[in-house]
């Protein structure tokens, strides 16, 4: 087959996790014979409004765009929104010479839905969607907009086709298939698509980064990822205030987002001496912070209606890290993780568990190594890029007509 992937963000010069998990499926997809095409958003100020090159014999279209990431909430949205008129415009000249036999599209972004419908229109082929987020529904739980405000009903509206576009919805655990089914009952088309890893992984030769950071003796606890409001950093905040007289242990923050200075602030006005806060680093300088450091970190926000399975959490499992994060409640992370003794999660808000945990793993290396060997089994039988590019392929070479006629009648 010859596969579309569509994504709002791609390497080699993305730091986020999704990026690498799609460059890791096209992969994926090649060594099984087949021919993968990404097309991706480039920037306003290329030539051309699509430029073609290839990444590890990936074929990367990108199509002129403005910046989708770390700038304005307005800017974003006005950009995101454009997103499947821009990439339309800018393939239309090539639809004669085009085969598509399969579309796979990422959301986070929920803008894809028109431009997936015009292709399925034009090559007749069948859409699988990775759904890793149920947008605008969290940022409604986290009063971000109002529920009945216009700017929710704009963006329900292309959720809903993104929806409706999807032969396929793929979400990333049993909990989040519940809560998905809650608020959109007509659509029934969905499954378990959990995230996925390579489980190749680059170890560093030499500790650069504990060198770099004056940390050769300490105990690493690495949080690497979006830092903003989904995440409720002050969760991790407190327990490295906590944490502060803990000689042994230290706090390493990577990341981007708008609640960055917030961090930056709260690390200043405590005075935390155990905390190195940086912003984005390269792809390949995360593979090798992950290679050096002891324990990963996460958080999701308590008031969370949806489950995620924070991508994060793919690269401690590959390092073979203990876990360490508090997620909102009902999450399955939480069972999955304490039931195969890969790590401790706990709910958000249960600041003392946290704490403890948190000083076992700083205080105890046989905990850490064995938990940290508990997490890595978890990448074959629940995360491996492999199972997860078998499903998918399964669902594009489906009875297309059929399906859709289905889908017709319920929605």
């Amino acid at each position: 087959m010859r596969l579309l992937i569509l994504s709002d963000d791609y390497l080699p010069n993305s730091t986020r996790v999704h990026a690498k998990m799609l460059h890791e499926l096209a992969l994926e997809f090649k060594a099984k014979g087949h021919d993968v095409v990404v097309l991706t958003p480039g920037n306003s100020s290329q030539s051309t409004r699509l430029v073609k090159d290839r990444l590890d014999d990936v074929e990367v279209w990108r199509f002129r765009s403005g910046p989708v990431k770390d700038i304005s909430r307005v800017r974003r949205l006005i950009n995101e929104s454009l997103l499947s008129f821009r990439a339309w415009q800018a393939i239309k000249p090539e639809l004669s010479s085009m085969k598509v036999d399969g579309v796979v599209y990422y959301s986070p972004s929920i803008f894809f839905g028109f431009l997936v419908a015009k292709l399925k229109g034009v090559f007749g082929c069948r859409s699988y969607l990775v759904l890793r987020d149920l947008f605008p529904q969290w940022a409604i739980d986290e009063k971000m907009i109002g529920e009945h405000s216009p700017i929710a009903y704009y963006l329900r509206y292309f959720e809903r086709k993104n929806y409706l576009s999807a032969d396929r919805i793929g979400l990333m655990s049993e909990k989040n298939i519940e809560v998905f089914s809650s608020l959109q009952p007509k659509f029934t088309n969905v499954e378990v698509l959990r995230n996925w890893v390579s489980a190749d992984v680059d170890v560093a030769t030499t500790p650069y980064w504990r060198l770099k950071l004056g940390l050769e003796d300490k105990v690493v606890f690495l949080y690497g990822g979006n830092i903003g409001k989904a995440q409720d950093m002050p969760n991790l905040m407190r327990l490295a205030a906590s944490m502060k007289d803990v000689v042994d242990a230290h706090f390493v923050l990577v990341g981007q987002g708008e609640s960055y200075q917030e961090v930056a602030d709260f690390i200043e006005r405590h005075a935390l001496q155990n905390v190195t806060l940086m912003p984005s680093i390269s792809q390949d300088e995360f593979k090798n912070l992950l290679s050096e450091v002891d324990v990963g970190l996460f958080s999701l926000a308590r008031s969370h209606t949806a489950h995620n399975f924070p991508g994060k959490i793919l690269g401690y499992i590959a390092n073979y890290l203990p876990i360490l994060g508090s997620v909102n409640p009902g999450n399955d992370l939480m069972p999955m993780i304490n039931d195969h003794q890969a790590g401790f999660v706990f709910e958000n808000g249960d600041d003392k568990a946290l704490l403890k945990a948190a000083k076992d793993l700083a205080i105890f290396m046989d905990l850490r190594k064995a938990c940290g060997v508990n997490a890595r089994q978890l990448l074959g039988s629940h995360f491996s890029v492999e199972s997860a590019a078998n499903k998918i392929l399964k669902a594009l070479d489906g009875d297309s007509a059929t399906f859709l006629t289905q889908q017709e009648g319920k929605v």
